[in-house]
């Protein structure tokens, strides 16, 4: 049964479908997770962060009365961070029949714009995320590697590199997202050294823009000894 909840007078009246409790530090759902329920807090606090190689960073901590989880319903796509109760937490979710009955009173034109913001808005902040890790100084340094589409390994090389990740010059553009392997052949040593990697960013070739075509990449899993063997020729580079 769908109930109305007025949180407080000014406060929008919302729709609930069903109430969800949590205790302190629960999850409520995670960062890069299928999902496109959208939520009211009633009661306690939630905090939203984003994990960021290996650190987690507190973006904002919600209280009584706000709404989170739009963007996967807007825009279908992954949870863009992950939602964690602050104390004993009560949350609404919103009626997803509602929902959809709102939405699809807008136009076709309009639905469009809105589902082109939000996902522009995720790209702005998976591009803000990739700055973020650049804590360490880029090497520019033309290295060759290969990395692995869904068929075969295409070799390339990068344009410069960290330890949180590189660009890579290519025209063979994976997407956003997109997880591979990555084949790195550092100076001096015989084989290359592994990692799997995630698409942060991607250009294409363009008549209007003199910079390479390629792929701005961050490390998701690296052995302990190629870490190693990175760091010390970033170090010495």
């Amino acid at each position: 049964m769908v109930r109305l909840v007025d949180q407080e007078k000014g406060n929008p009246t919302y729709p609930i479908a069903s109430e969800e409790s949590y205790k302190d530090g629960q999850i409520i759902f995670k960062e890069g997770s299928a999902g496109n329920w959208i939520y009211v807090v009633l009661s306690g606090s939630v905090e939203i962060s984003k994990t960021i190689e290996g650190r987690r960073f507190i973006l904002t901590v919600l209280e009584s009365g706000e709404v989170f989880g739009e963007l996967g319903y807007f825009g279908a796509i992954n949870r863009t961070a992950t939602a964690r109760a602050v104390g004993t937490t009560t949350l609404g979710v919103i009626d997803r029949a509602f929902l959809d009955q709102e939405f699809n009173k807008l136009s076709g034109f309009f639905r469009a714009i809105l589902v082109s913001e939000v996902r522009r808005f995720k790209e702005m902040i998976d591009r803000a995320c990739g700055f973020t890790t650049r804590r360490e100084a880029r090497a520019q340094r033309a290295l060759s590697l290969a990395f692995k589409n869904r068929q075969s390994f295409i070799s390339a090389y990068s344009g410069n590199i960290s330890s949180g990740g590189l660009f890579i010059n290519t025209s063979h553009l994976l997407n956003k997202g997109e997880r591979f392997l990555l084949k790195l052949q550092l100076p001096g040593l015989s084989e290359p050294i592994q990692a799997k990697c995630e698409v942060v960013w991607t250009r294409e070739q363009s008549e209007t823009d003199r910079r390479p075509p390629g792929m701005g990449v961050k490390f998701c899993e690296m052995t302990e000894r190629n870490s190693q063997m990175l760091g010390q020729y970033l170090q010495g580079s």
